[in-house]
């Protein structure tokens, strides 16, 4: 029996390994933080490979009266791959005339405060934007001066907290908390859907814990290379009973936008 010992010992701890191997549940449960940045990389990198985009949209800002006011402007996205770094963006003033030509430009960072930039065709001039001023509002609007950078994902801690309906989805929800100083937010929940990785809904919280805006995010459309892009989002302070709408026209890519484009000394010179 000794040597019937010896020989099955071996030969049951190679199949309990095998069997181990064969059946990923009996793998180690990932936490909360893993796969919380599981879901925000997987939504962020079904993005990848875009290049470069522009696209036209309206801004539309109410009051909590429902007063409105209207601006067009126009978006333009330089891609950068590499997830050390963030996406370059310019968004362009078209209407009304008094505002037409001021341009926002900003280089995305990650643990650093965005760099952006302020062209005011007025006085001629380029302004750096203080990362002090950041938390400020865009345009009069409930989006602030961070809300237009890009939302990089190395930018965040991310957790999973649930797994939940939204609308006509399932969604896995997610805590984000800014890695970066002088956010205007202490964290945010996002809603991403399960069947496209899309963001449908986030919840900014400010800097004392209250919450301050719901931002949803519709009209999603899938263009040719699999990219979508939502074409109304809409961001709602729930402190002041104003909202905005950010509605975009049809986007387009492969537009032939270079890093030159998205320099500082390039604002002010269409």
């Amino acid at each position: 029996m000794e040597i019937v010992g010896k020989l099955i010992g071996p030969i049951y701890g190679m199949l309990a390994g095998l069997f181990f191997l064969a059946n990923p549940t009996h793998v180690v449960a990932q936490s909360d933080q893993e796969r919380g940045f599981d879901i925000a990389a997987r939504s962020d990198r079904s993005d990848r490979g875009f290049g470069d985009s522009e696209v036209r949209m309206t801004i539309v800002s109410r009051n909590n009266t429902g007063e409105e006011t209207s601006r067009r402007l126009l978006l333009r996205t330089l891609e950068v791959t590499d997830e050390s770094f963030g996406n370059r963006s310019l968004v362009i003033f078209l209407s009304p005339e008094d505002v037409a030509g001021t341009a926002l430009l900003t280089h995305a960072n990650i643990l650093t405060s965005d760099d952006q930039w302020l062209f005011l065709p007025a006085l001629g001039r380029v302004t750096q934007i203080s990362s002090a001023n950041k938390t400020g509002s865009f345009a009069g609007s409930e989006f602030s001066f961070e809300d237009f950078a890009s939302q990089e994902l190395n930018k965040f801690e991310n957790r999973f907290l649930r797994e939940e309906a939204c609308d006509d989805f399932q969604c896995d929800v997610i805590e984000r908390i800014p890695r970066y100083e002088l956010s205007g937010y202490s964290r945010q929940i996002n809603w991403i859907d399960q069947q496209s990785f899309q963001l449908r809904k986030v919840e900014f919280y400010d800097r004392g814990g209250s919450l301050l805006k719901v931002l949803t995010l519709n009209e999603y459309r899938e263009y040719s290379g699999g990219y979508w892009r939502s074409h109304l989002l809409s961001m709602r302070n729930i402190q002041t009973g104003k909202s905005t709408d950010l509605i975009y026209d049809t986007y387009e890519f492969d537009v032939g936008i270079v890093a030159a484009d998205m320099e500082s000394d390039a604002l002010g010179s269409d």
